[in-house]
């Protein structure tokens, strides 16, 4: 697919998360350039309703990730704790 960018909010919470966390949800958003639509074992994958552009939300364990695919790129655009809620932009 391409490459993975991430955003200076979604990359200030994954400084904040604990090491063990972190290492967990960067592997998952790793793998979004191989595929950011497949859902995978340890990484639920599912789009946001009524989002322009279509949003995507990853999920890994306790943590979530809100992302956007354009051309070959993957933008991840926030990461969040379970439980926030999601901001439908």
């Amino acid at each position: 697919m391409g490459r993975v960018v991430v955003s200076q909010t979604a990359r200030k919470a994954l400084e904040a998360m604990p090491a063990k966390e972190r290492r967990r949800v960067k592997e998952a958003l790793e793998r979004l350039g191989e595929d950011p639509y497949r859902p995978r074992p340890g990484a639920d994958v599912r789009p946001l309703a009524a989002t322009d552009p279509p949003k995507w939300r990853l999920r890994v364990g306790g943590w979530r990730a809100v992302y956007v695919v354009a051309g070959d790129e993957v933008r991840v655009i926030e990461v969040f704790r379970r439980g926030r809620g999601y901001r439908v932009e």
